[in-house]
């Protein structure tokens, strides 16, 4: 009969992407996630979780067989499977943030899917605090090195638009700043005879999960040319740090500012 059972928040939950993992975990909602990434690195606790699959590439059959009553999943480049679970009759949320307040919102959505809504506006609330921090700090530099990030050599990729603001925060200057709203990673493609032109100060590198090779940067035509190869400033930063739209992305931002005042401190 209706009304007889409670009506409870998702216990068993699915993520397909490990900024999922890491925002359950953090809302503390850890024991209820069933499944998660090969991809997933945070927090340690999770890597005992039976895991679905990379990050476009999943087992389907894999993760009904946990009969998740939430899944987890991130962007357009997951859309495939997403469809496949919402034809298997599985409760799907998919996130697609951008911007550093993309995520904050997407946060609160998990939260509020999974019955965590305090914790999540806490959470957000420390995130906020500790960007401006850093943003107070580093507003009192007179100068803002120019910063080039890369996400992808082949063809070259810069970063997506919360690693460029990051970057800002940090007390940088992303120099290809006008590509940030571009959402889709081929529109983010650039020419490497224009990163030489506009000559940043810092390279930073992380290669979506795949280990950067920076002497290969460094020994691209005409790189030697380039402020931040001449001067030593070269940099990869972990992907998990920066490429995570979750938590850890203020790692990253806390990464990013220390090289960049390594890179002013090298100048006085």
């Amino acid at each position: 009969m209706y009304g007889k059972s409670p009506v409870e928040f998702p216990r068993r939950i699915v993520c397909l992407s490990a900024e999922h993992v890491e925002i359950c975990y953090a809302l503390g909602a850890g024991d209820r996630v069933v499944g998660v990434p090969g991809t997933s690195r945070r927090p340690p606790e999770a890597a005992g979780k039976p895991k679905v699959g990379g990050f476009t590439t999943f087992r389907v059959d894999r993760i009904l067989a946990l009969e998740p009553d939430l899944v987890l999943a991130f962007s357009d480049l997951q859309a495939d499977v997403v469809a496949e679970l919402i034809r298997a009759g599985r409760p799907v949320l998919c996130t697609n943030p951008r911007s550093v307040d993309e995520v904050m919102q997407a946060i609160l959505m998990v939260g509020g899917a999974i019955g965590a809504e305090v914790a999540a506006r806490a959470l957000i609330l420390d995130m906020r605090d500790e960007i401006n921090q850093v943003r107070e700090f580093s507003t009192v530099w007179p100068d803002r090195p120019r910063v080039y990030f890369e996400e992808w050599p082949e063809p070259l990729i810069t970063g997506i638009r919360w690693v460029s603001e990051l970057i800002e925060l940090a007390g940088g200057r992303d120099v290809f700043a006008e590509l940030r709203d571009r959402r889709s990673a081929r529109e983010r493609v650039v020419d490497p005879a224009e990163v030489v032109r506009r000559d940043p100060q810092i390279i930073l590198v992380s290669w979506c999960g795949k280990p950067a090779d920076l002497e290969a940067i460094r020994n691209r035509p005409g790189w030697d040319r380039i402020s931040a190869v001449r001067e030593g400033h070269v940099h990869e930063v972990d992907g998990a740090d920066i490429l995570s739209p979750g938590p850890s992305m203020l790692t990253g931002l806390r990464r990013v500012h220390e090289l960049v005042q390594e890179t002013l401190r090298g100048r006085d």
